[in-house]
């Protein structure tokens, strides 16, 4: 993807970053995410809904091509593979370093975690790019695109050079979630592995 910055529009990408990040309170979109290997080729491709809650929760509830389910629920991340009949979990602090969750779904400033570059605008949105500060972080830089202050696209690429991207439609600023709805439930029978 090639990005150009346009003198006209800079310090907008950063603005409508700001917006967003300040009005955020929860958030639901529906999502694409598609894997490209290093030689751009898409290796994989999926869809589903995700929530988030400030501050450390959010929810990614995987329907296509398999049933899946990421909930961080402020202490832990509980992975929930439907097919595989198993419960992986980890410590929210351990899995989001340097990821763009971190920034979402953190309290901290941006620029806490992240090299923060404005970009410009190209194909009809503001570019942010974010640059990891943690140096051990699975991802090498992350692409955010804008429009009308609202997160439309996001783009990680990590130090193998594979990139996920994630597009973000059905988009819904602060809505209210039931309780409980951040909490994860193991099925009984499912198997559980502790990272």
């Amino acid at each position: 993807m090639v990005l150009t910055a346009s003198m006209s529009v800079a310090g907008n990408s950063l603005q409508q970053m700001e917006r967003f990040l300040t009005d955020l309170q929860t958030l639901q979109a529906s999502f694409e995410q598609s894997v490209l290997d290093p030689q751009q080729q898409q290796a994989a491709r999926s869809q589903g809904l995700f929530s988030m809650q400030r501050p450390d929760h959010f929810r990614w509830d995987y329907s296509e091509p398999d049933n899946q389910q990421i909930i961080a629920d402020g202490q832990q991340i509980w992975l929930l593979d439907m097919e595989l009949e198993q419960v992986s979990v980890q410590t929210q602090e351990t899995a989001l370093s340097g990821t763009p969750a971190q920034f979402l779904i953190g309290g901290d400033p941006v620029e806490k975690h992240f090299e923060v570059i404005d970009i410009g605008e190209s194909q009809g949105f503001a570019w942010v790019e974010l640059i990891p500060r943690d140096k051990e972080s699975q991802f090498v830089r992350v692409l955010l695109a804008f429009s009308d202050n609202l997160l439309h696209r996001m783009e990680m690429t990590d130090a193998f050079g594979q990139i996920t991207r994630f597009q973000f439609y059905d988009i819904k600023q602060n809505p209210t979630f039931e309780s409980g709805f951040f909490v994860f439930k193991r099925p009984d029978s499912f198997d559980l592995y502790q990272h």
